[in-house]
């Protein structure tokens, strides 16, 4: 068996192009003692994997060149030195974009509780995201109003069902007539606002009059700086991502920064790993919902690892309509 990888073959200024990427072929490796061979499945695309194709400071240390693209991806034990781990089991790891490979660190997953690809978005780090940043930062009260940005995507589309669950409104803001009517009419958002539209503040001033209590933001740049002069006093904004300016070469300067002082905003920055002793609670929570028909889930699939950099590219360019995937 051979083994393909996909590489970081050179850093992006701008938007990311195939040709930051290059597809490489090496021998499938052995389990070391602990270790599980894995036969990967499906694989994650987020966002997050521009920061890491970049060398700028970030939370995390960024991918070199050369270096394996990093991502989490579901898949089959193939062979077993591990061990809690047999053959046949279903694993979530963070091998990155690669058909096979070798790792101690695989959490076993029920395929008979949500489909596999599932663990990659609504029972994994996107359902985690949304259901810590929502309820620890953005704490919604029954009747308060929240927004949130890329309603439609892997985040935004469990934030709002969520808010509603929990008794709240809910607003979403997507990019299309599709994403919105499905927004609003399959999710059940109370609306949803078109930006591209180019209404977004008339619209924010008709949908909620009373203000916003929550801002759930996705996307940063100018949506974010549009939102700050619609939140009422002590609300909260959840910082969840900041897609406007991954491709920037000069980031957004936000100009209604004196609205956080007028209104003595909470801005908090949502990082999922800070949650990770409470992983197994937000997983009974979602497998809960999910399990009752509360939540919905929408993917978008490319086909094959060669195809995963255009996947990303779509991504980060909003083509996509829901979790980013690839099917490998």
């Amino acid at each position: 068996m051979t083994n393909k990888r996909i590489v970081l073959a050179s850093r992006p200024l701008g938007p990311v192009s195939e040709a930051n990427f290059r597809l490489e072929e090496a021998p499938v490796p052995k389990p070391a003692e602990g270790e599980v061979l894995v036969r990967n499945l499906w694989l994650s695309l987020d966002p997050y994997m521009r920061g890491r194709m970049s060398d700028a400071k970030s939370y995390v240390k960024g991918v070199e060149i050369g270096e394996l693209m990093v991502g989490q991806t579901v898949g089959e034990v193939l062979e077993s030195r591990h061990p809690k781990l047999k053959v046949g089991d279903s694993v979530l790891t963070q091998l990155g974009w690669q058909l096979y490979g070798c790792t101690e660190e695989a959490s076993r997953v029920d395929s008979s509780r949500a489909p596999l690809s599932y663990y990659l978005g609504l029972m994994g780090m996107p359902g985690m995201t949304a259901y810590f940043g929502l309820k620890e930062l953005g704490q919604p009260k029954a009747g308060e109003t929240v927004v949130v940005s890329a309603a439609s995507g892997a985040v935004g589309s469990v934030v709002g069902q969520l808010a509603k669950i929990w008794g709240a409104r809910a607003i979403g803001i997507a990019g299309g007539r599709e994403k919105c009517s499905y927004v609003k009419a399959e999710l059940g958002f109370d609306a949803c606002i078109d930006y591209k539209a180019g209404a977004l503040r008339d619209q924010l001033k008709e949908l909620c009059p009373n203000g916003v209590d929550v801002y759930f933001d996705n996307v940063g740049g100018e949506i974010l700086d549009t939102l700050l002069t619609r939140m009422n006093l002590f609300a909260r904004v959840v910082v969840c991502g900041s897609i406007a300016d991954y491709n920037a070469l000069e980031p957004y300067r936000v100009r209604n920064w004196r609205a956080i002082l007028v209104n003595r905003l909470r801005v908090q920055g949502m990082i999922v790993f800070d949650w990770k002793e409470r992983y197994g609670e937000a997983l009974k929570t979602l497998g809960g919902y999910f399990g009752e028909g509360r939540l919905k889930y929408k993917e978008s699939i490319v086909h094959g690892l060669e195809n995963a950099p255009r996947g990303l590219i779509d991504l980060l360019s909003g083509k996509n309509f829901g979790k980013q995937l690839v099917k490998l």
